[in-house]
């Protein structure tokens, strides 16, 4: 955990009925980064095709236009796969979302400061 994150913690613990009106600032690229290394290899890729290792060698490429929407509060989610899978047991299937590995490496930071500041 970072520093800044561990000052969101305290905080939160010392002041119980305090509500964190924004914790964008705490999401940086750090924190992607450190996120998408912990992304499995294997993983399946998001509607855009590009695989975990390419999104870590091209990660200077795209991560700042994502934190300056980020930042901007103009952030749009790309669209998801959608994936069937069988249910266990059963001859139906349901459907699994699959988003990109950029998106899915800043879902893991916001939840990484969300958990932090609850």
């Amino acid at each position: 955990m970072t520093t800044g994150l561990e000052g969101v913690a305290a905080k939160a613990r010392a002041e119980t009925e305090l509500v964190f009106t924004s914790l964008a600032h705490h999401v940086n690229k750090e924190l992607i980064k450190e996120s998408l290394e912990h992304i499995p290899l294997n993983t399946a890729p998001g509607v855009d095709g590009i695989r975990v290792s390419t999104a870590r060698a091209s990660f200077d490429e795209w991560i700042g236009e994502m934190m300056t929407s980020i930042h901007r509060k103009s952030y749009k989610a790309p669209p998801v796969r959608r994936v069937w899978i069988p249910k266990p047991g059963k001859v139906e299937k349901r459907p699994i979302g699959v988003p990109n590995i950029a998106d899915r490496a800043l879902q893991r930071g916001v939840m990484t400061v969300c958990r932090y500041s609850i």
